[in-house]
């Protein structure tokens, strides 16, 4: 199994990713693998350079190291070799490095103060440790010395001084009273940064004999304590009182009274003062001062402002603190106290060095013999760090030659490295303020290829998803890998699989005919070696017949389907939830093979029921909602929520459980089901109310059991299948005593905001989860995967700590522990989070666009490596615009289109594309924290399509024999048009079409004359565009040539089809006239008769007819208005049908049919020639665009009004 290497500076494992001019070699942290290659010596873990001890606990100095084969270790102490074998007290732990000073049985931890260095080595090399200073701690005594009583008047300045002894490390300081109880501080009252305690004014209450300085020493956990200081305050009036006793009447007596002083500074003295702090530390300034009234502090910083989210103000505004400063943290300080006298301020000028710290720490190199590599070491500091190189120990330029190697400065270049180059090169970048050092090694290796996956493994996919081929493999020089399908397949290429730089195979839509073998081959100059492995393409899951919302009654039964279909050789499982959560644990639900029954329905099984398939390889689901409503009443017997409980009382109190008993209240005809019990936390929560616990309906007592430092009150709530009382009266309190926590804060998170901070968030515990007083976390985090120490931190009651100066998204390993005055909760478990995102820094390569067809088109490109995303990969999106039409030649405003692609995709397809059209595109990779730079523009240009229909068709100029045709060219030609085609055919008396003609026109004309037409004849044109991919789709119209010269009415032009309706000279003579009338006269009489016996009931002989002989043409009279339905013809090439009749809003409404009158025109808007003969207003279907003719507001035709009922 594949699993991703860290990098560290000089903690590292076998081998790291590598920074190499030619290639980069990894090396899997396969067991196998590790236990045959060699390595050299990788420091692991050591102590910390600084290393305070306990002068009574035995000395431990770590020093561990790996490396094949195992390493041997030496010491050196104040830069001599160090002889453990000489020295009884010290011990070298068996396989380590560590030493062990036995200072319990007799040594004395002084005598073994010194700067260590440890020293592991094998045959590829040496690596070494920091220089370790180890010091015992001291905690020594307070001198003695006699403390005179500080008689001092009211209103004046006092200062004790603590002057605590000198430690190591130096002590925390704090004041207490006899009785161990902290001195209250104020804003008139606070300690220094020194120890010393600072009254800005003393009042009458500040006397006392029991000022008492402590001294904590943290290493040895002891506390010295100074001798009690005593204050005494003379108040004005007292001081007059004493004089007036010690002189006569004729004495002048009589103390100033206090009197209001401006402000003056207590620390720091005089203008102005330095202060000198390092990158990364905190920076503290205090400013104290004296006066009457108690003076205000306040801080500016001079020409700038105070970095926001690192300053914070302590000790009352009187501490300026600033964490993680950095050098644009220098500048002048000032602090301003001030009262209703006067002002005084203090300049404290700081200025902020630097230890060195890394730009780029050297990395391992694992090289094949020949290849070319680097070591980069970079650090800065204030002042500039040097760097030196030293190869195993010694210092370069000492140490044995190696031709391979040259040193330039910061960098070593290796050139056509050999096996003897193998060796540990160490980096230090030192300046005034302290030193960094870094192991890294170069590693030659040459290695025949290793293929890691076992053999014939097999793979199983569901169809259309990604399927990925493991090919896990090592060698040196890095093999090539190559994939075959089947035994004698031939090597696998093209767009349809992506080779990913680990072996890996992807086949990213998997299908059928992708399953069986595949053969993985690497090679290199040394070898070659070939593994095979198999694929399974299964069916995916369908759910069929999905769970569907239902409403049932109370206490009826309800069944919800879930009918599923799947692989045959996948095992499914079935599971139901409700809202989202596991199905109540009662025998009123039963889960069957293809559904759930709830038997008895209550009103708690209202909600939301889900369905489940899961598979090995994928999963479905489908949910439904039930409602239950109340079932009908019965009014017999009133049912109602029970009364409230009463007269509780609670006994056998102890700390961490009491007993509650109850009387039950009227059940009022339902039997009493639970009793709920709730409490209040008066101490934290007064007046909220939270669940304890519920008892059964039989029940009226109950065992709670309790939290500490809680005072208890409790109700009881009773509850039937109605619902729940009203809640009892509260019972009496009960305070628990206090405790260390129980537990620690949940849904603890560690998530970046910036790309160089952690911001660590966690869920605060609530009031009474405390346990006791004082309540505290401990935040602790260290990064993941490099071995560090764990730094801690210890805040207030809040919910977030922010953890700066983080490289950018880096895995970090962090848990919250809670603590109170009484102790600490117990160990809590770690979580893993990342700092912050920054945006990723390459664009994706290899954009390659192919286009599927007119409208669609697929795009490829190489995902970015993982380390340059900097954050959690989200996805890619691709951007394309459309840059021109190709047959227009015309620009137009660009308007980009953008497409998100999910996950690790390395394609997508672009539909809605227009044809004959030239795009650009380009891909950007998107993390959390925003998008990544546009990889370069890609053009690609879709083919020629079909064109649209013609813009318009009119016909115009009508005569005995001709019509004149113009159009308009299509609106989207979508490519070069080559001709047009028309198509026109007659339509006689009957509406029945006659031969149709068909005539190819030139693209560039656009209108046409048609000669030698049949006089006063109907003709239906179909006219559409072809380019070199084929025809469009067609507009149609009609119109008629005219009778006689005399007669020319030009007929409208429209979208849709009108009903073709020939009018002859008869239609003028009054004896047909009167035989219509006569005609439609009969027909209303029998419409009248039919209508009256409808109403009636029965059938009319000519229902009956329809009924036994119905004709598909003719549509049946529609029953909400009386109407006739309509006639139409679906398909051009029919005859044309009868119309049906006009409504008086001269529209004609569209039923079933595709070619009604509608689709004609706006109606059938005829009118009557002057010679009698009836024109109507026709134009062609123009694939539903919006009519174009002229409305008439005449009245319909005759002839047509008796056509339609015909």
């Amino acid at each position: 199994m594949m699993k991703k290497m860290s990098i560290s500076t000089s903690k590292t494992s076998l081998v790291l990713f590598l920074c190499q001019i030619i290639s980069a070699l990894d090396v899997p942290l396969d067991s196998k693998l590790l236990e045959e290659l060699s390595q050299p010596p990788t420091i692991t873990q050591q102590s910390p350079k600084d290393y305070i001890v306990d002068p009574r606990e035995n000395i431990v100095i770590q020093c561990e190291a790996k490396g094949k084969p195992p390493p041997s270790f030496s010491w050196t102490r104040n830069g001599t070799h160090f002889d453990i074998d000489k020295d009884a007290q010290v011990t070298m732990k068996p396989n380590s490095g560590t030493l062990v000073i036995n200072i319990m049985n007799g040594g004395k931890a002084e005598a073994y103060e010194g700067v260590y260095q440890c020293t592991a080595r094998n045959e590829r090399g040496a690596a070494i440790s920091n220089n370790i200073v180890v010091r015992p701690s001291r905690s020594p005594l307070w001198t003695k010395e006699k403390l005179e009583p500080n008689h001092v008047r009211e209103g004046d300045s006092l200062v004790l001084h603590c002057r605590p002894p000198v430690g190591l490390p130096p002590p925390i300081i704090f004041w207490m009273d006899n009785a161990f109880q902290r001195l209250p501080q104020s804003e008139r009252v606070s300690q220094g940064l020194n120890g010393d305690l600072y009254f800005s004014n003393v009042q009458p209450e500040d006397t006392r004999e029991d000022y008492i300085c402590y001294a904590r020493f943290n290493h040895t956990q002891t506390i010295q304590q100074k001798q009690p200081i005593s204050v005494k305050v003379f108040s004005m009036d007292s001081l007059n009182d004493t004089i007036a006793a010690n002189l006569s009447d004729t004495d002048i007596f009589g103390a100033k009274p206090v009197t209001e002083r401006q402000p003056v500074l207590l620390t720091p003295t005089g203008s102005t003062s330095t202060k000198v702090e390092l990158r990364g530390n905190v920076l503290l300034l205090e400013c104290i001062a004296a006066g009457l009234p108690t003076p205000v502090i306040r801080w500016i910083k001079e020409g700038g402002e105070l970095p926001a989210n690192r300053t914070f103000f302590e000790n009352f505004k009187k501490t300026l603190k600033i964490i993680d400063v950095s050098e644009a943290d220098s500048g002048n300080y000032k602090c301003i106290a001030r009262n209703a006298l006067g002002s005084v301020h203090h300049v404290i000028s700081v200025t902020v060095k630097a230890a060195p710290y890394w730009i780029t720490a050297p990395r391992n190199l694992v090289l094949s013999p020949g290849e070319d590599g680097t070591l980069i070491c970079r650090a800065n500091g204030n002042p500039k760090p040097s760097i030196s190189w030293l190869a195993n120990g010694v210092p370069i330029a000492i140490a044995p030659e190696d031709p391979s190697r040259k040193v330039d400065g910061d960098t070593i270049i290796f050139s056509h490295v050999q096996e003897r180059s193998s060796a540990v090169y160490q980096c230090n970048a030192s300046n005034e303020y302290g030193y960094l050092l870094a192991n890294a090694f170069v590693n030659v290796l040459a290695e025949p290829p290793r293929i890691l996956t076992p053999a014939n493994k097999l793979y199983q996919v569901i169809a259309d998803s990604p399927a990925l081929l493991d090919c896990a493999y090592f060698g040196s020089p890095k093999p090539e890998i190559e994939w075959f399908k089947g035994v004698k397949g031939s090597i696998l290429r093209g767009n349809e699989y992506v080779f990913h730089d680990n072996g890996t195979l992807e086949i990213p839509v998997a299908q059928k005919n992708n399953a069986g073998t595949y053969t993985c081959v690497a090679r290199n100059k040394l070898g070659k070696i070939q593994n095979e492995v198999q694929l399974e393409i299964k069916d995916p899951t369908m759910i069929i017949k999905q769970p569907e919302y239902k409403v049932i009654q109370r206490y009826g039964q309800v069944s919800f389907e879930c009918i599923i279909k799947h692989d045959s050789t996948l095992l499914p499982t079935v599971t139901w939830l409700k809202d989202n959560d596991e199905l109540p644990d009662d025998e009123r639900f039963l889960v069957g093979k293809d559904n759930l029954t709830i038997m008895n329905v209550t009103d708690k099984d209202d909600g939301t029921y889900t369905c489940i398939v899961n598979t090995t390889l994928d999963s479905v689901s489908a949910s439904a909602v039930l409602t239950v409503v109340a079932a009908p009443p019965t009014p017999a017997i009133i049912y109602a929520r029970p009364n409230p409980p009463f007269d509780l009382e609670l006994t056998g109190q102890l700390e961490r459980s009491i007993d509650l008993s109850w009387l039950p209240g009227d059940e009022n005809n339902s039997p009493i089901t639970s009793f709920v019990i709730e409490f209040e936390d008066a101490l934290h929560e007064p007046g909220v109310w939270r669940y304890q616990t519920e008892v059964p309906g039989s029940q009226t007592t109950a065992q709670l059991k309790l939290s500490p430092y809680v005072n208890y009150s409790f109700r009881v709530i009773a509850v039937n299948r109605i619902g729940r009382s009203q809640p009892s009266e509260p019972s009496e309190q009960y305070l628990t005593k206090s405790a260390s926590p129980d537990e620690n804060p949940a849904n603890v998170q560690g998530i970046g905001s910036e790309p160089d901070n952690l911001v660590i968030t966690w869920e605060p515990l609530k009031g009474f989860q405390s346990n006791g007083p004082g309540l505290q976390y401990k935040v602790s985090w260290r990064q993941k995967d490099v071995d560090d120490e764990w730094t801690s931190v210890i805040v207030a009651n809040v919910s977030k700590y922010i953890v700066s100066g983080t490289p950018t998204f880096v895995p970090y390993e962090v848990k919250v522990q809670a603590l109170n005055d009484l102790g600490y909760a117990p160990e809590p478990s770690e979580v893993i989070g990342h700092s912050g995102e920054d945006l990723p820094m390459v664009a994706p390569g290899n954009v390659q666009v192919h286009v599927i067809n007119s409208t669609l088109a697929k795009v490829h490109w190489d995902p970015v490596p993982l380390k340059s995303v900097r954050g959690h990969l989200q996805g890619y999106k691709v951007y394309y615009w459309k840059v021109q039409s190709l047959s227009r030649r015309s620009r137009r405003h660009v308007e980009k289109k953008i497409l998100t692609f999910r996950g690790n995709k390395t394609f997508g397809m672009l539909p809605g594309l227009e044809p004959y059209s030239s795009y650009k595109l380009n891909v950007r990779v998107v993390n959390g924290k925003g998008e990544g730079p546009a990889s370069p523009d890609k053009v690609f240009k879709t083919p020629e399509g079909v064109p649209s229909s013609p813009s318009f068709l009119k016909i115009t100029n009508p005569t005995l024999d001709s019509l004149t045709l113009e159009w308009g060219s299509p609106t989207h030609p979508n490519g070069v048009l080559t001709s047009y085609t028309l198509k026109f055919q007659p339509i006689n008396n009957t509406h029945e079409l006659g031969p149709l003609v068909e005539i190819r026109i030139p693209a560039n004309e656009s209108s046409l004359i048609l000669k030698n037409l049949n006089y006063s004849t109907r003709y239906k044109f179909y006219f559409n565009a072809q380019t070199s991919v084929g025809s469009g789709s067609q507009i149609t119209e009609e119109a008629v040539t005219i009778m006689d010269e005399a007669g020319i009415l030009h007929p409208a032009v429209g979208a849709g089809k009108a009903m073709a309706s020939r009018q002859v000279d008869i239609a003028t003579q009054g004896w047909f006239i009167g035989l219509m009338c006569a005609v439609a006269l009969l027909i209303l009489i029998l419409l009248i008769v039919c209508f009256i016996r409808r109403n009636k009931g029965g059938k009319y002989p000519v229902k009956e007819k329809e009924d036994a002989h119905a004709d598909p043409e003719i549509q049946p009279m529609k029953e909400d208005d009386g109407t006739f339905g309509e006639y139409s013809d679906a398909e051009d090439h029919k005859p044309l049908k009868k119309g049906s009749r006009t409504p008086s809003d001269r529209t004609v409404k569209k039923e079933d049919s595709d070619d009604s009158l509608v689709d004609y025109g706006e109606g059938v808007n005829g009118q009557f020639n002057e010679d009698g003969s009836f024109i109507g207003q026709y134009s062609g279907k123009k694939e539903k665009e919006p009519a174009e003719g002229n409305e008439s507001s005449e009245a319909p035709s005759p002839v047509n009004a008796m056509n339609s009922f015909v």
